[in-house]
């Protein structure tokens, strides 16, 4: 089955592809079709992961997957949440999307570091909702939701992942999410959790795997 993915994120398309393997699902990024980004003017991750994938499933004509994720600190009264992407004001760069892209998010660990200045309760979680849809007017959408409890650090740490990666540690593991090798953040994460239970989803409602 082919399944359009309501994001242009690379790296979040190896991890979904990652995730959700064995099920039959071919991940194909809505830019490969040429499809535009959705907006996404909700408060929530429910609501904006929906709006994107009613957006994919629209313009494909077929099944789409969406995700809409991002931190959530306690000290922020939830922030950055749904705007964890645009957390800090968009950096004047040239390149290509990735480059910007990898630009932005060390302008929002900048501002994450520098709003909880001073501030010892440092914790945090990723979440991440992920919804699927057989169709742009389908009346039962899949939604699984996935948190990863850490605590914010005071720099960054580690070189992998991407977005506050560097500055979200993880007590359970003793280690930064940018340390995590692929294989442990896959078996781990908010994501993962969320599409541990897509996939039980998959399989009772829509039949697949």
């Amino acid at each position: 089955m082919r399944v359009v993915l309501a994001s242009n994120n690379a790296k979040k398309l190896i991890e979904l592809q990652a995730l959700l393997g064995g099920l039959g699902l071919e991940l194909v990024p809505q830019s490969h079709l040429g499809i535009a980004e959705a907006e996404e003017p909700h408060d929530s991750f429910i609501e904006n992961a929906l709006a994107k994938a009613r957006h994919a499933a629209r313009a494909s004509g077929g099944p789409a997957l969406a995700d809409d994720s991002g931190l959530c600190v306690d000290a922020l009264g939830g922030e950055p949440g749904v705007h964890s992407a645009v957390f800090a004001p968009a950096p004047a760069l040239e390149g290509d999307r990735e480059m910007r892209r990898a630009a932005q998010d060390a302008a929002n660990n900048e501002r994450l570091l520098d709003r909880l200045q001073g501030v010892s309760q440092r914790r945090a979680r990723f979440v991440s909702v992920l919804v699927a849809l057989r169709h742009a007017f389908d009346p039962e959408p899949l939604v699984a939701m996935g948190r990863w409890e850490g605590e914010i650090l005071e720099a960054p740490r580690g070189q992998g992942g991407f977005g506050y990666d560097p500055l979200v540690y993880i007590p359970a593991l003793g280690r930064s999410v940018a340390e995590l090798d692929a294989a442990t953040k896959n078996a781990h994460s908010h994501r993962a959790l969320a599409a541990q239970r897509l996939r039980e989803l998959m399989r009772e409602v829509w039949g697949r795997g």
